[in-house]
């Protein structure tokens, strides 16, 4: 809880900062525009729903490299089946198709990871180039979408909910964040997960079936991978198989860790994961707002999360010395 209240007042000094010095710096002041607070918004529920899907792997203490990939595959197979040539499936088909689709990936790194006793860092990294290979394969790497129809899909993917004017993707984040935290924080399968990121082996001898958990966290991570595909693709509607969703990935484990969630496992919150992805997407928009130059945009970005992550280790680091020493005087 701590953690989660340090990273929402960081949001909320950006946000109180920036809008206070941007009249300032520039002629015409766009942060606070409804149209600004919707772009990100919108952008913040589809990255979200990538960095709720990578926080149950990466509290199992693994990593999924493969996200970006997986939706750039996910977003090039259901283009091409509901608008490629000569192919015009129904999306009743095509993405509950998908959606399988994803599942069985994250079914082959879970089997790969537990069973054939891989690295998760490997198994991934090799999903990230295969899939990306596939998809440039089935696109004949060409760019695919969906054309001027499927006005009624796009609607979930950049549409407004009717009087309240909030993004669809954000509402969607919403609710897979809901579900996801229900599941994490008051479910038997979320204990077993923050038990096996924590020690794998004591929650093996405890009668936690670790290799079940550990397969059923990656499914979830590429069931959302699979679903922030379809999204983003009908978001922007124009799919270039080489590059759509590169350093996805990237993006999905630093929201996770920049709300939380270590890399060592057994720790993290879907409320974080959610503040952490504001945080994320909030800012490349005031790079831009404030006239930043474009190119220091990854390094603002980059650097942040370095700071997060360091003051975390650091509080971590004081937490465990006062521990030792009220171990010590109790001795």
């Amino acid at each position: 809880m701590r953690k989660v209240l340090g990273m929402f007042g960081l949001l909320v000094i950006l946000v109180v900062v920036v809008a206070a010095i941007e009249p300032l710096m520039t002629d015409s002041p766009a942060f606070k525009s409804a149209q600004n607070i919707q772009n990100v918004a919108t952008w913040t529920g589809l990255f979200g729903i990538l960095a709720v899907g990578e926080a149950f792997v990466i509290i199992t203490g693994g990593i999924d490299l493969s996200v970006g990939s997986v939706v750039g595959l996910v977003g090039v197979v259901s283009a091409s089946m509901m608008h490629g040539a000569g192919a015009e499936v129904s999306p009743a088909v095509v993405i509950p198709l998908c959606l399988a689709l994803s599942l069985v990936l994250g079914l082959i790194h879970g089997l790969l990871i537990t069973k054939a006793r891989m690295q998760p860092f490997v198994v991934t990294l090799c999903g990230l180039l295969i899939y990306r290979g596939i998809a440039r394969f089935i696109a004949g790497d060409m760019t695919c979408g969906f054309g001027i129809g499927f006005q009624s899909l796009k609607f979930f993917a950049k549409g407004m909910i009717p009087g309240i004017g909030v993004p669809m993707p954000l509402a969607l984040l919403f609710g897979v964040a809901a579900v996801a935290a229900v599941l994490l924080h008051y479910s038997v399968f979320g204990r077993h997960l923050f038990a096996l990121g924590r020690n794998k082996e004591a929650a093996r001898f405890s009668g936690i079936r670790t290799d079940r958990a550990e397969i059923a966290a990656y499914m979830i991570c590429s069931l959302m991978a699979g679903l922030a595909g379809l999204l983003f693709a009908l978001n922007v509607n124009s799919l270039q198989p080489s590059n759509f969703g590169n350093f996805y990935e990237l993006y999905a484990i630093a929201g996770a860790v920049l709300g939380g969630c270590s890399l060592r496992g057994g720790e993290g919150t879907i409320v974080g994961v959610v503040i952490g992805t504001i945080i994320l997407r909030l800012l490349p928009n005031i790079v831009n707002m404030l006239d930043i130059s474009s190119e220091l945009e990854y390094a603002v970005v980059g650097g942040v999360i370095l700071i997060g992550v360091l003051a975390d280790e650091l509080m971590k680091a004081r937490a465990e010395k006062r521990l030792a020493k009220r171990k010590a005087k109790t001795h």
